[in-house]
């Protein structure tokens, strides 16, 4: 295990290359990846504002082997890769969980020195709350809530052990509206960028818990509790979308309210609750987590299980709202459900299987591609026609019903059989039944065999098909089969079908119309074609007028 962490450390798989990142050709990334963002867009900066005062961070948006990554400036001269640095980078790559943000890697050629993270397109949690165009109903909050709660829980009990930056601007929402949490870990390579007494600095601090602002040096990872004074904050900013630490009596500055929550006191000073606004196990939970004794303060488990009875209403509903959520914003839906939703692949995976049914397979991917399909000709097919003698009879003593009934279930037994051969069905009109073997993808010599193997089948089928509404009789079947060549193509645009055309075609339903019921009728042409297997039982019918074609010698075909 020793040598196995050794040759991990030494192997660097976090390190990325400068020249691997790609800013030049962002543009095509970024218009299959997001089609909102601004096109030229390279430097996409989230600019967080609330009430006390705006600070803004710097996200370079780049592309990383095709796909978009996010990358933070490392503030440093240059970075020492000591033991601790690299047991850091091994850490953050092998912690991984849904609702943390992926670390991808990091660049250290100076002067370009990066953090490089998975990019989460729909902002920051600051940025969804101070939104327009979504409306956080409580549903959506609550569903945001316990991602962080599930962040957090896996976090605390990981390697990394504590954030120790947790806000509102460090919880990142993807294409589906999951929340993540970044900027955790790596505390090495972490500098703050704010100069201290100044407005962004106590605007950056409004989340830190009061023992540690107390503190002349706090650990640069925090500590767990507080991490949860932190999501007490968060947690009143979504509770009452007035910004963070809203206070109703007056507005202070951010420096005066670190100064406030640095003294302490009875009571100390905390956000305003409001019970209009959220319910009152909401505002207990906020206080019991922002509690001035750190030992007071629930842990990530207890508030999970603290949260899932309050809100246990909500829970079966919540995939269901977010796929709403989805339709309502989400520009390209179809993109995003593809990539993220099972169940849009099973309805795709069902329409495909559909149009592989109506049309052959090696023609359905061509109109798929969007290509055109070309009509083709085949110099030797073989043909099936069959239809049910007396049918005409038959439907006028049944009910539509009946009839409906009693086509679908000869055809999905006739369906089902066919499926053992290397047979294309071109179609069923009433109860006619057309079946093709030899295209559209040839099979040499072997399209006779099989359309003579699956006749039989099927003929051996109807002698024990029962009719439901009436059972004591048999149906009928007359079958008539031709070889020869065809050309065939898809017809329509609206219902598009793959049709055959040529004079093979009209003599195989001549042999059909021709035939006699229980019997399969072969043309000369077919005869011929099943001669080279030597393995087919034929008998001479003789000499047959045929409409269009004068006599031809025909065969029945009994056995195999």
């Amino acid at each position: 295990r020793k040598l196995k962490l050794e040759s991990e450390l030494a192997a660097q798989l976090w390190r990325v290359s400068w020249d691997d990142i790609q800013i030049s050709n962002l543009d095509k990334v970024l218009r299959r990846a997001c089609s909102r963002l601004t096109m030229s867009l390279v430097t996409h900066t989230h600019t967080h504002t609330h009430t006390h005062g705006t600070s803004g961070l710097t996200l370079l948006l780049v592309c990383l082997q095709g796909n978009l990554a996010a990358m933070k400036f490392i503030n440093k001269k240059r970075i020492e890769l000591t033991r601790e640095v690299l047991f850091e980078l091994k850490h953050m790559r092998d912690v991984q969980n849904e609702h943390l943000t992926r670390f991808i890697g990091s660049c250290i050629d100076p002067p370009n020195m990066y953090i490089i993270t998975e990019y989460c397109p729909r902002g920051s949690l600051q940025d969804l709350m101070e939104s327009d165009n979504i409306t956080l109903d409580w549903m959506f909050r609550y569903s945001l809530i316990t991602d962080i709660v599930k962040g957090m829980l896996f976090l605390h009990n990981s390697v990394i052990v504590s954030h120790g930056n947790l806000k509102s601007s460090n919880c990142v929402v993807d294409s589906r509206f999951v929340l993540k949490i970044t900027d955790y870990g790596l505390q090495s390579l972490r500098t703050s960028s704010w100069h201290e007494d100044t407005h962004a600095y106590y605007a950056w601090k409004l989340w830190t818990a009061p023992e540690l602002l107390r503190t002349e040096r706090p650990p640069a990872c925090g500590t767990q509790k507080g991490d949860v004074y932190s999501f007490a904050i968060i947690l009143q900013e979504l509770a009452l979308l007035r910004g963070v630490f809203y206070l109703d009596t007056h507005t202070p500055s951010p420096k005066e309210i670190i100064q406030g929550v640095r003294q302490g006191g009875a009571p100390p000073l905390r956000p305003s609750l409001c019970l209009h606004s959220h319910s009152e196990e909401l505002g207990v939970l906020m206080q019991r987590c922002w509690s001035e004794e750190p030992a007071e303060r629930p842990d990530f488990s207890a508030i999970k299980i603290l949260l899932r009875k309050q809100h246990r209403g909500y829970g079966s509903n919540i995939l269901d709202n977010l796929l709403s959520r989805m339709e309502q914003y989400a520009n390209n839906l179809e993109e995003l459900v593809e990539e993220r939703t099972q169940a849009y692949h099973e309805e795709k995976r069902k329409a495909e299987a559909l149009l592989y049914q109506i049309l052959p397979h090696s023609v359905a991917e061509q109109l798929k591609r969007g290509e055109t399909v070309q009509a083709e000709a085949f110099d030797s097919v073989t043909i099936y026609f069959s239809d049910i003698v007396g049918f005409t009879a038959l439907s006028a003593e049944s009910t539509p019903l009946q009839v409906v009934t009693l086509l679908n279930d000869l055809y999905t037994c006739f369906d089902a059989i066919i499926d053992n051969f290397d047979v294309y069905k071109v179609e069923t009109i009433g109860d006619a039944y057309m079946v093709v073997s030899g295209l559209p993808v040839r099979n040499g010599k072997l399209h006779g065999r099989e359309i003579a193997r699956m006749a039989l089948a099927l003929l051996e089928a109807v002698k024990n098909f029962r009719i439901r509404h009436r059972a004591d009789q048999k149906l009928r079947l007359r079958i008539g089969v031709h070889s020869g060549p065809v050309c065939a193509g898809v017809v329509g645009l609206k219902m598009p079908r793959y049709c055959l055309f040529g004079d093979t075609v009209n003599t195989a339903s001549r042999m059909e119309s021709t035939g006699e019921a229980l019997q399969i009728h072969v043309s000369e042409a077919t005869r011929q074609v099943l001669q080279e297997f030597g393995c087919f039982q034929l008998q001479v019918r003789g000499d047959v007028q045929v409409k269009g074609k004068g006599l031809m010698r025909t065969y029945w075909l009994l056995a195999e």
